[in-house]
């Protein structure tokens, strides 16, 4: 039920998302959806480009008066960096980034193949999935995003251990997930602990003499999602395969995993799969089942289960090295050292952002499939009878 696509390239006029199936009279706050673009610029290791830009979103269609109109809404932000003509062509590939491969597979020149595969894209997807999350909150639908991992350096801190902020904010999901993220941005590298942050900063400086880059992982979180999201039944809307998809859509991601993931691999079931409890004063969303843990990640067989959604993804290291690897001329097949462009040392925390984006439309999607279309008036109206099954006895 959402779609979205996206168009520009990185050193162009601007980035521009078109967003469509967001319902009619949603209330938009573009003052929120700057500061999502803001989130994303930020982060130790950041390069240069971010000085440059400040990212604010322009609507050009879908919202009137500060609500949407059931029709896509356009999405544009500028690129100050805008010198696309001036640019020179590149010809060695760097390893690890789309040039040579995206070259080979459509005969555009690396410079075209780099400026669309750049990470610069992705600032449509934060503005889209600002709209998304704003979407999701009115349903009761929190989200937030942190670092657990730079380099060799990994923490081990979890929010579940105890709501941050009020009590307020520990008994309402989204509440609960803004304070969350406001602890995670209170960091330079949006780790929860300050030991690994300052680890991770030192890493990140470390590398960057080097002439290196870092990778890490980061996790998304969602709260307050209902029971009963997904399929079972079809493959393509499974809701974990939607989500994994999305988020290794992002540039540099390499691996996704939902609850323990892998961890899960090398355990027996029993230390694997989350008991049932019944409880009838637990979260009207779960629909009066609990579970002791959340190692599904808040999703089973495909479908949500009341639990909150976690995800977690890889990134790689960045292809642009101070220290360029080997490669060849595509020209005359000689070796040179890779090209250079301007670029970031890590940008775990920025792609921490863009998870989250990618969270809330895969989220806001699958929500509006099983709700449908119309006025937000009416979705609520429909969100309410859906709780109100949950709520049922078995066999009502």
């Amino acid at each position: 039920m959402i779609s979205l696509v996206t168009a520009g390239e990185s050193h162009g006029p601007a980035i521009t998302a078109i967003l469509a199936g967001v319902p009619a009279g949603l209330r938009i706050d573009l003052a929120r959806v700057d500061r999502e673009l803001a989130r994303r610029q930020g982060g130790y290791g950041r390069g240069a480009r971010q000085e440059i830009e400040r990212d604010r979103v322009e609507v050009l269609a879908g919202v009137r008066k500060g609500l949407t109109t059931g029709a896509p809404l356009a999405l544009f932000v500028r690129n100050r960096d805008s010198r696309l003509d001036e640019l020179g062509e590149l010809y060695a590939p760097r390893p690890g980034h789309a040039d040579l491969a995206g070259h080979q597979a459509t005969g555009a020149p690396i410079r075209d193949v780099l400026e669309r595969a750049s990470a610069r894209e992705t600032a449509a997807r934060v503005a889209a999935g600002a709209v998304a999350k704003q979407l999701l909150e009115s349903f009761g639908i929190g989200l937030a995003s942190h670092v657990t991992a730079i380099g060799r350096v990994v923490s081990a801190e979890r929010p579940f251990a105890g709501a941050p902020g009020s009590k307020a904010a520990a008994e309402d999901p989204v509440l609960r997930m803004r304070a969350l993220n406001e602890l995670a941005d209170s960091s330079p590298v949006r780790c929860l602990s300050a030991e690994h942050s300052a680890a991770m900063c030192r890493a990140i400086d470390e590398a960057r003499e080097r002439g290196e880059s870092l990778g890490g992982v980061f996790e998304v979180i969602a709260e307050g999602v209902p029971a009963g999201l997904g399929s079972y039944a079809e493959p393509a809307r499974r809701l974990d395969a939607l989500l994994a998809g999305a988020i290794m859509s992002i540039p540099a991601i390499k691996g996704v995993e939902i609850g323990e993931g892998f961890g899960a691999a090398g355990l027996p079931g029993g230390e694997v799969h989350d008991e049932i409890l019944w409880d009838p004063a637990s979260p009207v969303r779960a629909g009066g089942f609990v579970r002791r843990t959340n190692r599904a990640g808040g999703i089973e067989g495909g479908v949500t289960n009341g639990m909150p959604v976690v995800v977690r993804a890889a990134m790689k290291p960045i292809p642009t090295l101070g220290r360029p690897l080997a490669s060849a001329d595509i020209r005359t097949h000689e070796p040179v050292p890779a090209s250079k462009e301007r670029s970031d040392v890590c940008a775990v925390p920025a792609a921490s952002i863009v998870g989250e984006a990618m969270v809330a439309l895969v989220l806001a999607g699958s929500l509006l499939e099983r709700l449908g279309s119309g006025h937000i008036d009416e979705l609520r109206a429909r969100f309410d009878l859906m709780l109100s099954r949950l709520r049922a006895e078995p066999g009502s």
